[in-house]
């Protein structure tokens, strides 16, 4: 069984919006893009280029992939293999790309889902896809999330954790920290919420 595992950029607010560049997502009046430019480091490149590396499919929301398309098919050197992966985008507007090995889901999205993770092939990848990730993450859908938690808050922003997010308990499986304070946290879902008191 395949693994959705969620890799978002996050503020200490939990924002995620626009983390690469002032134009990748202005909606709602964002000006804060291209938050995460100036903590990048040697370290923080390490990390992601070992989770870039391994085998995955994308699966990804509309705007995501939209963004997504128009970049990496000329910049595959910073990505090796990106081209290659199968792309599945949940979109009720779009059903064909140039970008080669896309495949749209439309209908009952969360039964396509559920018929994705239970089939072969390598995990997939949820970068980005705020909206979409919603729908994961009430769905119960998301067996890990990849965090890297910047030193900052923004106030206003799309948020990892919104509408969609239900009561779900997670376990840290790995971590590291950038020495610009960057921290990497991988978690794995863990079962229902326990409570107690002291």
């Amino acid at each position: 069984m395949r693994k959705i595992i969620v890799l978002e950029f996050i503020t200490l607010d939990g924002v995620m919006q626009a983390p690469g560049g002032p134009e990748e997502d202005t909606s709602g009046g964002f000006k804060y893009g291209g938050w995460t430019v100036p903590y990048f480091d040697d370290f923080a490149g390490k990390v992601m280029a070992e989770q870039m590396k391994q085998p995955f499919s994308l699966l990804l929301g509309r705007k995501t992939f939209e963004i997504f398309a128009s970049y990496w098919p000329q910049h595959e050197d910073q990505w090796p293999g990106i081209n290659d992966v199968t792309k599945y985008v949940v979109s009720n507007t779009l059903d064909k790309s140039d970008w080669k090995n896309s495949v749209f889901i439309k209908g009952d999205v969360a039964e396509e889902i559920k018929k994705l993770k239970q089939g072969d092939g390598p995990n997939l990848h949820v970068y980005g896809s705020s909206n979409f990730t919603q729908t994961l993450l009430k769905r119960d859908l998301v067996d890990e999330l990849w965090l890297k938690i910047f030193p900052i808050t923004l106030g206003t922003g799309k948020r990892l954790f919104a509408e969609g997010t239900i009561p779900a308990a997670f376990t840290l499986i790995d971590s590291k920290i950038s020495p610009g304070g960057v921290i990497f946290a991988n978690y794995t879902r863990a079962g229902e919420v326990k409570t107690g008191s002291f």
